[in-house]
């Protein structure tokens, strides 16, 4: 599903200012009820270097080797992981700084050395590759070094998707997978200072095999489909990663009067399983007890908003299940009506009553609303797929032709999707999603019976209420006006405005690949800088490939209330719009990433909310779709005579003040203070080995409500100057000096 967050200021960077004006920071308290903004936490990526030359000597030869390399390293590539924080009052923020770190999807790629790169020396060969140099993992051990294969990243706990989410998540779905079998209507959880505790009361797991289903890889009951139907767990992996990733790791079953337990640190098993009788009375079921490893995750905690809406979901998916969670009920009779309803706001924005449809295997829900945007909740086997998949397209087609059928038109499908709201349920026997995180279903054979079925569910239900289907086609009427002026408008515009910007584009400093490119540009990125010193410092240490500059002149204008057609006259915003292709629509977007890289000051965080601004008005599926990125930039300097130190926290700082004695330290504000021979590091992954503070930080943006981000808009950047004082006037708080 996907997740909010938007707009204000980077928690950590706020908290260390030097001086906070008052404006900016009573800013940062009116977002600290709305707003999340999400770090996630960083994993290394290799990035290969040509030493052998100069950069003068070696810029055509380095080029050439670079197209070569992004293509043919496509399947060596590592992933970083994105690292993600959240702020969730600010009160909080001022009294401890997360730690930042950040990810990108990058291919590796050769970079030209510069003037100052240390050769390789002539000697040195490479390591040898024989008998000895291949390893066999015992255990849990290929889960411990390889975390991310199976959690995705690792992070803190400031995100919704880090990784101690997923060990939780994976606790849960095995004691839902047992009530979706008929066995277990209660599932209790605890969760305190970092341990958590799960009981079911199905079956429980036959006592014999206890260690085996939670330690050895591929084991379990789930590959057996007379056991367990449409499961959530399918690999026989999940529960296993929860033990390798846990410092300490719990399971007990109870059968019928007998116990087995077992227990297990690190992945590694501790003493025997111990088997005898249960308690008189206590019933079957399954418990786990599990920590985090901090050595992993580092310090981390639990944000239970986070627990809280998974825990809605799971009962939002299985009407009559009753979830309890440190002392609060989680239950649902409606289903994923309560869920579309809860994510709407309000059934007083369904344009018609709602369409209930429950099949074999299919179940959905579904109205209109008022906007122009699609607004799809959809789950496989009670498994949330935040980024679709087959099912989903599948659905929106079937739906579309449903309708055509009905009304013998052939109405566009974005004319008939527009500012629908669908709770979207499929049940599945061999489910298959694109990674072990099962966000996205990759299922093509069931394409054709869903969009059939949708397609005979819909024309049936407009057959049966002709009010709604008159409501109906009356909104898709609108929604195609809607579009074509939209459509006629920038159209006229953007030939003129092709025009000033036929030749070159003012400001852009482009890159050579771009995302139409195919492998070559499938990591291309953009940083939307605050001015020329920063693009100064940036143009000479970035990778002409893949790596775009726009510079804006100061603060855009605030394009709050505007219409799309007042984009194009504006200059600076025209420029950037035609930057990053997407004066028509999304599809010409060029780059993978756009990265928003402003000062860490109040005119850096002003100038952030402006493009974000210009962002969700206009180009909203950006920020859905995962393209938008802040770049942290360094909080302080530390350095002496024979070294200099950029540090991302307080407790990096004061770490490398206690290694370099006598070292000064400098409040560092933005990336045109760096020197640009060391600018490089800031810009590009982190290499193997390095220490956190090094390789590019960036932060995601993400969604958290969608239906609030039209009253944040509001209030932020709207013309409610007095409304905006009153709450300042009542929530002045104290200036900082950090």
């Amino acid at each position: 599903m996907i997740i909010i967050m938007f707009f204000l200021l980077n928690v950590k960077i706020i908290k260390n200012a030097l001086k906070l004006n008052t404006l900016s920071f009573i800013l940062y308290k009116i977002g600290e009820k709305i707003i999340r903004v999400g770090k996630m936490a960083t994993k290394d990526i290799s990035s290969e270097k040509n030493t052998k030359t100069t950069a003068k000597a070696a810029v055509s030869k380095t080029a050439t080797a670079k197209a070569k390399t992004v293509s043919a390293a496509k399947s060596a590539s590592t992933k970083s992981t994105v690292t993600k924080a959240t702020v969730t009052s600010a009160e909080k923020s001022v009294s401890s700084t997360k730690k930042a770190s950040a990810t990108t999807k990058t291919t590796t790629i050769v970079k030209t050395v510069s003037k100052t790169t240390k050769k390789t020396p002539a000697s040195s060969s490479p390591a040898v590759y024989d008998e000895n140099s291949i390893q066999h993992l015992e255990g849990l051990e290929h889960i411990r070094l390889r975390p991310g294969m199976y959690i995705g990243s690792l992070g803190d706990g400031s995100n919704e998707n880090d990784g101690i989410y997923i060990l939780f998540k994976e606790g849960v779905d095995n004691s839902v997978d047992e009530f979706s079998q008929g066995f277990g209507k209660r599932i209790d959880i605890e969760i305190k200072d970092g341990r958590v505790k799960i009981r079911d009361y199905g079956r429980g797991i036959p006592l014999g095999k206890l260690e085996d289903c939670v330690s050895n890889v591929n084991t379990g009951a789930k590959y057996n489909n007379e056991v367990f139907k449409q499961a959530i767990g399918m690999n026989g992996v999940g529960i296993k990663a929860t033990n390798a990733l846990s410092s300490y790791f719990r399971a007990a079953s109870v059968r019928d009067g007998k116990m087995a337990v077992v227990e297990f640190a690190k992945g590694k098993q501790i003493g025997t399983t111990k088997m005898g009788n249960a308690k008189p009375g206590v019933p079957n079921g399954t418990y786990l007890e599990f920590e985090p490893d901090k050595e992993l995750f580092g310090k981390y905690s639990f944000n239970m908003e986070y627990i809280e809406k998974r825990l809605w979901n799971y009962a939002y998916l299985n009407p009559g299940l009753l979830l309890k969670c440190n002392g609060k009920e989680f239950i649902s009779e409606n289903g994923i009506q309560d869920l579309l309803l809860n994510e709407m706001g309000s059934s007083d924005k369904c344009l018609y009553e709602l369409l209930n449809y429950k099949g074999e295997n299919l179940e959905f829900v579904l109205t209109h609303g008022a906007s122009l945007d699609k607004y799809v909740y959809s789950f496989v086997n009670g498994q949330s797929t935040d980024d679709g998949g087959t099912h989903v397209t599948a659905f929106l087609d079937g739906f579309t032709k449903g309708v055509n059928e009905f009304f013998k038109k052939e109405y566009d499908v974005k004319d008939v999707t527009s500012g629908i709201y669908v709770a979207l349920k499929i049940g599945l026997d061999n489910p298959m999603f694109t990674s072990q995180t099962k966000n996205k279903l990759g299922n093509v054979e069931v394409r054709a019976p869903i969009m059939k079925e949708v397609q005979v569910a819909v024309d049936d239900w407009l057959r049966h209420n002709p009010n709604i289907a008159g409501e109906l086609e009356e909104k898709i009427i609108k929604n195609q006006k809607a579009r074509a002026e939209i459509n006629n408008v920038t159209d006229k515009q953007i030939r003129a405005a092709e025009k000033s910007v036929m030749m070159k584009i003012p400001k852009l400093k482009d890159c050579r690949y771009h995302l139409q490119d195919g492998p070559k540009g499938a990591n291309s990125m953009i940083f939307i800088t605050e001015g020329d010193s920063a693009t100064g410092s940036m143009v000479g240490s970035r990778d002409v490939s893949y790596q775009a500059i726009f510079s804006l002149r100061g603060k855009p204008e605030n394009m709050y209330g505007r219409k799309k057609s007042a984009l194009f006259e504006n200059e600076e915003l025209r420029n950037l719009t035609f930057s990053l292709g997407v004066q028509k629509d999304i599809e010409g977007l060029r780059y993978d990433k756009i990265i928003i890289a402003t000062d860490a000051d109040n005119d850096g965080f002003h100038i952030r909310n402006l493009v974000m601004t210009y962002l969700l008005l206009y180009f909203e599926e950006l920020v859905l779709s995962g393209h938008v990125y802040i770049l942290e930039t360094p909080l302080f300097r530390v350095r002496n005579k024979q070294k200099t130190v950029y540090c991302y926290s307080e407790e990096s700082r004061d770490k490398e003040l206690e290694k370099m004695r006598g070292a000064e330290v400098t409040r560092f504000k933005g990336l045109g203070e760096i020197n640009p021979k060391e600018f490089g590091q800031f810009i590009f992954p982190r290499k193997e080995g390095e220490s956190e503070d090094k390789g590019m930080h960036l932060t995601p943006v993400t969604i958290q409500s969608l239906k609030n981000v039209p009253e944040v808009l509001k209030f932020y950047m709207g013309k409610n100057t007095p409304e905006r004082k009153d709450f300042i006037v009542h929530h002045l708080a104290a200036e900082i000096d950090a």
